[in-house]
């Protein structure tokens, strides 16, 4: 909703984003014309979560190197077919036991990035660790995970850096080639959360360096994909042979299912009669929250 979009409502009171970010609202814009902006913070908590260890599963147990392996290899500019691989096992420095000394770390631990951290140390990663100045001292002793001082030591620190923080002025381009650059060789990097957080020159380069194994993308920078695509999304379109099971993207569709579909109308419509109808503060967003 952009300034333009707020003029043309002079009677508006209240905005309730029907979802969790709201970097789409120009909340300057509202706040000058007094209009309470509010999210829904509390759905698609458990299906973000799923869909990021999905991704980091599918890409550390090689299933998606495999899986595409398995099938003839057809692409824009070849002359021919090639044929699928050899059926056995690929050695890759993807495919990783999360019970051998691996850490998954977290940016971000709000909803879903808590409920991230008790799946990964479910699935038996060894060290569950996160990253975020936001939260209250004494919140990992709860979770029985490790809190890091700083962005820099959970991507060194981490063989899956999974991000789920909002899209700040802090956050937007966080992720870019002096980060990647600390990660471990071989590392996996993971985004449910905005795409502007992550810089795609920057994951190219990491995994045609090797310091990325995998990546899973759930969203983009633009989306929907533009004409033409970034080059790693183009590469991944057209099926290039040194992208194959390394990189999977969906379409920021992490927070659904037809039960999410539901909640988040319904919650949407409580929050606006609570805080339209009854005067209350429910997930009431400040114009100082970044």
């Amino acid at each position: 909703m952009s300034k333009e979009d707020v003029a043309l409502f002079p009677n508006l009171t209240v905005v309730v984003r029907m979802g969790v970010g709201y970097d789409r609202l120009d909340r300057v814009a509202l706040h000058e014309r007094g209009v309470i902006v509010c999210n829904c913070p509390d759905y698609g908590t458990t299906e973000v979560a799923d869909h990021a260890i999905a991704l980091a599963l599918s890409l550390r147990r090689g299933i998606l190197l495999h899986h595409d392996a398995q099938r003839m290899i057809v692409h824009r500019g070849m002359a021919a077919p090639a044929p699928p691989a050899a059926w056995e096992q690929i050695w890759s420095p993807l495919i990783q036991r999360p019970s051998a000394s691996r850490t998954f770390a977290i940016l971000g631990l709000g909803r879903i990035g808590t409920a991230v951290a008790l799946r990964a140390k479910a699935l038996g990663w060894s060290t569950v660790l996160f990253y975020d100045p936001y939260t209250p001292a004494g919140y990992e002793r709860a979770l029985g995970i490790e809190r890091v001082r700083s962005t820099k030591e959970l991507f060194e620190r981490g063989d899956v850096v999974s991000l789920h923080t909002p899209l700040t002025k802090e956050t937007r381009g966080l992720v870019g080639k002096d980060l990647i650059s600390v990660m471990k060789d071989g590392s996996v990097l993971i985004n449910t959360a905005r795409g502007a957080i992550v810089n795609l020159d920057a994951v190219e380069w990491g995994l045609r360096g090797g310091k990325l194994a995998g990546v899973g993308l759930d969203t983009l920078p633009e989306e929907p994909i533009p004409d033409p695509p970034h080059p790693l999304i183009s590469a991944y379109q057209n099926g290039e042979e040194w992208l194959r099971g390394r990189l999977v993207v969906t379409p920021h569709s992490a927070f659904f299912s037809p039960e999410s579909w539901e909640d988040i109308r319904t919650l949407s419509y409580e929050t606006m009669r609570d805080v339209l109808l009854d005067g209350k503060r429910r997930n009431v967003i400040s114009i100082d929250d970044e």
